[in-house]
């Protein structure tokens, strides 16, 4: 069963804190409320750069390898201040969240050395070849299958639901190598996404955005040195890299924007009901803070955060989704075009939110387990 042990961040991580909001308050300051509400789906290169250049990726890896062998309690007060001022970190934020992670824990010597420094400088952006039309939910049911092959694998399938596919400089796929029982003979193989036979087709949302993607792998080379991890231990090696996708403040901070617009657009004196809403999202906030919090404590002490990420990731994205409805129905008759824009984005985008790192069903489905109630 599932504890959240306290962990409290540091006194010392109070001036990363005031540095961080410097450097927001110098680079985005005329980042609209709009754009703010894309959260950790806003894209900029140069942005990751910047950040690279801070020593503000790769924070807790080792320097050998590019990082900066910095706490999790400081890595965690980079990210809470990245979401809560809707920075554009989406074109480092799957590398250095969970492939870097992946490739550290499982990588080769040379994977780590020839990538792991290119993610902590912000220059390279990774996407996720998990689900497949078929295979989403039920991922161990993926079909796209590497065939061995003098030197690598040939791998021909198809991906969908691939956040930033369309500018990835390497995908890590979950593919079939070997013949066997649904949850063996998968491997992951990281595919650069240039290789002749990989097409990526836009899919746009209903926001208007095309971040999603799907993905065809027509007969990809797939070199040896490209295998991450063991052949065949991909189930258990997705598994982990799924702690750490859903483990963060970004599971219940993705819809802070339009909270912070309401707070503006209600002003000093709310009404009953609009206090109500306040308290109670505050509340929420500061509950699910404290329970990511104890996560980052278990990362930092080396343990498996894995049942409680699941239980972060659920409740939070509830949270997430609940936060634009009803401050849409709460929201004074007189706003205003920041706020108008703001709360049309989020009330289309919020729908996937329950979606991305694993359904509820599923998510609810993996707690049950953990509390032997299936």
């Amino acid at each position: 069963m599932s504890r959240f042990e306290p962990f409290d961040l540091p006194t010392e991580t109070e001036s990363l804190r005031a540095e961080v909001r410097a450097f927001l308050a110098e680079t985005i300051p005329h980042r609209t409320a709009r754009e703010r509400a894309e959260s950790w789906m806003g894209m900029d290169k140069d942005f990751s750069r910047k950040m690279g250049a801070r020593g503000w990726l790769g924070m807790t890896w080792p320097k050998k390898y590019g990082g900066h062998e910095r706490s999790f309690a400081e890595r965690y007060v980079v990210i809470e201040e990245m979401l809560a001022a809707g920075a554009p970190v989406s074109y480092h934020w799957i590398a250095d969240r969970q492939s870097g992670p992946l490739l550290l824990r499982f990588g080769t010597e040379e994977q780590r050395r020839s990538i792991l420094p290119r993610i902590a400088r912000g220059e390279i952006c990774f996407c996720i070849g998990m689900s497949e039309p078929g295979a989403g939910s039920d991922l161990a049911g993926v079909r796209t299958r590497g065939t061995k092959v003098e030197g690598g694998w040939r791998v021909s399938g198809q991906k969908i639901w691939t956040s930033n596919a369309h500018v990835a400089t390497y995908m890590i796929a979950l593919v079939r190598t070997l013949e066997g029982e649904r949850h063996a003979g998968l491997s992951q193989l990281m595919i650069d996404m240039t290789s002749p036979g990989v097409t990526v087709r836009p899919i746009e949302n209903l926001t208007g955005a095309a971040d999603f993607n799907e993905v065809f792998l027509d007969d990809v080379f797939v070199p040896e040195g490209m295998l991450v991890g063991e052949e065949g231990n991909g189930w258990k090696q997705v598994n982990a890299e799924l702690a750490f996708e859903r483990s963060g403040p970004e599971r219940y901070l993705s819809s802070i924007r339009i909270f912070q617009e309401f707070l503006r657009i209600v002003g000093p004196k709310p009404s009953e009901s609009e206090r109500i809403f306040i308290g109670q999202v505050a509340a929420q906030m500061w509950t699910l803070r404290q329970m990511s919090l104890s996560v980052a404590g278990k990362l930092s002490r080396g343990e498996d955060p894995m049942a409680d990420a699941t239980i972060v990731k659920d409740l939070g994205t509830t949270l997430e989704q609940d936060i634009p409805r009803q401050a849409q129905a709460l929201a004074p008759a007189a706003t205003d075009a920041s706020f108008d824009e703001t709360m049309r984005y989020l009330v289309q985008a919020s729908t996937s939110f329950s979606l991305r790192g694993g359904t509820r069903e599923i998510l609810r489905g993996i707690i049950a387990r953990e509390l032997g109630l299936r």
